[in-house]
């Protein structure tokens, strides 16, 4: 908020009749702390400054104060739509969870303000390394977390092991001119298509990769591949039963197992 705006008052009673008389004093302070500023052209005291003022505390309720990244909350609602899409849609998604290695050691040599400096580039690099689409969160201290719609199996390892290496790659410049190097641990699952999972067997699932990173040495990427679905040739011709088949199709039922493959699989 520019220091115009912060000398305005937080009576909302006055040009705009319509209004009820709301004092917001903390509000806008809290707005202020958060660098929130007024629109150009709108006036505070008017139904667009209250839509204005509604709008700036639904966007920094979502936002990790420190890093700008969504919080939890703002994390837990996109992972609940996601399941959701998968469910209908079908289509791949990839959770990627985050851990800084020997952070507490950071905070315990260098102070908590280095900390901070620290969580700050790790975020500025997972932000990079994302598409718009993406989701990307801080869940906790040191932890974020990363929602990836539309990322087939095929190209998980590669996006982790990108996120990873773009850490790693980016030494956390401190007060005083030393530079920190620092790594991250990455845990990954996949959501079961077709199924209507939820946000905390999902994140458990990645939470046991993340794990297993972290006590195989660190500074590496595990992902939870997705299994291959099979069904028998019995189960594929009810499914397939009422269309025409061609003989190929015949042999390859009776061969036995067959791999149920995407539908744009060569």
């Amino acid at each position: 908020m520019s220091t115009a705006d912060a000398n305005l008052p937080a009576s909302f009673s006055g040009a705009d009749p319509s209004l009820p008389d709301l004092r917001l004093d903390l509000a806008l302070n809290l707005l202020q702390q958060a660098g929130w500023q007024l629109p150009t052209g709108v006036a505070l005291n008017s139904l667009a400054g209250l839509q204005a003022v509604i709008d700036g505390l639904c966007d920094i309720s979502s936002r990790d104060a420190l890093t700008g990244l969504a919080n939890r909350r703002q994390f837990e609602v996109a992972i609940s739509r996601e399941i959701d899409r998968v469910a209908r849609a079908g289509e791949p998604a990839l959770l990627l969870v985050l851990d800084i290695d020997h952070f507490k050691r950071v905070n315990d040599t260098h102070g908590h303000a280095a900390g901070d400096l620290v969580i700050q580039s790790v975020a500025a690099s997972l932000q990079d390394c994302v598409r718009p689409m993406d989701t990307v969160a801080r869940i906790g201290g040191e932890e974020f977390a990363i929602i990836l719609p539309n990322c087939p199996p095929a190209f998980g390892q590669a996006v982790a092991e990108r996120i990873r290496n773009k850490v790693a790659g980016h030494p956390v410049a401190l007060v005083g001119g030393q530079a920190l190097h620092i790594t991250v641990s990455v845990g990954g699952a996949f959501a079961p298509q077709w199924v209507r999972s939820s946000a905390t067997l999902w994140g458990e699932r990645a939470d046991q990769q993340l794990y297993r990173a972290k006590t195989e040495g660190r500074n590496r990427t595990c992902l939870e591949m997705p299994p291959l679905t099979v069904v028998s040739p019995e189960e594929k011709g009810m499914l397939f039963g009422s269309f025409g088949r061609t003989d190929d199709e015949d042999e390859e039922l009776s061969s036995g197992m067959v791999e149920v493959l995407p539908k744009n699989h060569p």
